[in-house]
């Protein structure tokens, strides 16, 4: 499906990310992915896919200019970036202090932006390209304790569309995946408690896995998406069905 397809993957070393890069891998994509702290986890995803690490913060807009530019230097171009490099930091408004909800916008919505950013460019040149922001449900639905994560993907939602019709005409899709509860890291840390009420409120009873997350990134990058642009695909199990 994506023979001779360049795909660049932020935050590829673990979770989604990483099931993104194994999906792009098996449909014989040539796949770059960034990666900041975990550098053990980068290297099994290396092994384990084949695809190439690249260390690059989601703060840091030069070191994204540099990876994207040296990318298209050596492959010609980049076809897909799926923005998915996230964070949470959740607390309570009352109690949360200015560097978290900052730290949780920084990495979620601005490195998404710094990205987008840079790819921009070499896409126009080709008059192509897909672009796959990563984002929640907890951008659609109140959920307590998560303003900062909340804004942030909510925020990822209306960029998308917003890029959408900027870039659209210009050849380049733009669409959004936003996936509900998945079994990472990040939801393997839930009390026990909030992942039964979280649970009961699913239709199919379970959360997702990172494989099913990654088919619809997969779905949105391809050619059979073709006349989709500036929407985003909920992945959640039936949870946001169930909201008036």
């Amino acid at each position: 499906m994506f023979s001779n397809k360049i795909a660049l993957v932020t935050g590829g070393s673990r979770g989604i990310g990483r099931a993104v890069v194994e999906d792009f891998r098996a449909k014989h994509a040539t796949v770059y992915f960034t990666y900041h702290r975990h550098e053990e986890a980068a290297e099994e995803t290396v092994q384990k896919t084949g695809g190439h690490k690249v260390l690059c913060p989601q703060g840091d807009a030069e070191a994204i200019e540099r990876t994207v530019e040296d990318i298209v230097q050596r492959e010609g171009r980049i076809d897909i970036l799926v923005n998915n490099a996230g964070i949470t930091a959740d607390g309570y408004l009352m109690m949360m202090p200015f560097d978290e909800w900052n730290k949780v916008l920084d990495t979620n919505l601005n490195g998404a932006f710094r990205f987008a950013k840079a790819v921009v460019r070499p896409m126009m040149s080709a008059q192509k390209g897909v672009i796959v922001n990563v984002a929640s449900v907890s951008g659609l639905v109140g959920i307590g304790g998560q303003t900062n994560y909340a804004a942030s993907k909510g925020a990822l939602i209306a960029f998308t569309r917003s890029l959408a019709a900027e870039l659209g005409p210009r050849g380049i899709r733009v669409n959004a995946v936003v996936p509900g509860f998945v079994e990472t890291d990040m939801t393997a840390r839930m009390p026990r408690q909030i992942k039964q009420q979280n649970l009961a409120r699913i239709l199919v009873k379970r959360f997702g896995t990172p494989r099913e997350i990654a088919a619809a990134v997969s779905f949105l990058s391809s050619e059979d998406s073709s006349y989709i642009i500036g929407q985003a695909l909920v992945v959640d199990g039936g949870l946001t069905s169930t909201v008036a």
